[in-house]
């Protein structure tokens, strides 16, 4: 085998690699958007190290859809909307939360996640600050940690 082809044959590996990278990374978003997809409430929250009272925090729901779109629900009433990019291949997950503001300015949040069959985890920081890299909400840190449960049809 020529040089020449035997080195086309090692890019073309290589760039298989990337595409089945990139193609296992897409399954896993695929599969974390539809366990996502729901109706989720908040049962517990947390923001600068201050936990909300668990009657005000189970006030608040999120309905998302599987292609990242989501609305935040209080009693019943739409309090806000956006989108959100994750990669659940990251350690930990990583979640973009964009959401317009009363100006129609778009704001993007970083968070981190964790995902099981009845609960969520989410924890993010305010727009222009870092993303955080542990489930925690310390004083003076702005972070929002965030636990859910899937709400179940009756």
């Amino acid at each position: 085998m020529g040089r020449s082809l035997l080195g086309l044959l090692i890019v073309g590996l290589l760039l298989g690699g990337m595409v089945n990278a990139d193609d296992a990374k897409d399954a896993a978003i695929k599969k974390d958007r539809q366990q996502i997809e729901g109706t989720w409430r908040i049962v517990a929250l947390e923001v600068n190290g201050g936990k909300a009272m668990e009657q005000d925090a189970r006030k608040l729901s999120v309905i998302n859809r599987g292609d990242g779109t989501w609305t935040l629900r209080s009693e019943d009433k739409e309090v806000g909307k956006g989108t959100t990019t994750i990669d659940p291949t990251a350690k930990p997950k990583t979640i973009d939360i964009s959401m317009k503001d009363e100006q129609g300015k778009t704001n993007l949040f970083l968070g981190i996640y964790e995902l099981s069959e009845k609960t969520r985890k989410l924890c993010f920081a305010p727009a222009g600050k870092e993303r955080p890299t542990d489930f925690t909400s310390p004083a003076d840190s702005e972070r929002i940690l965030v636990l859910f449960e899937r709400e179940t049809t009756k």
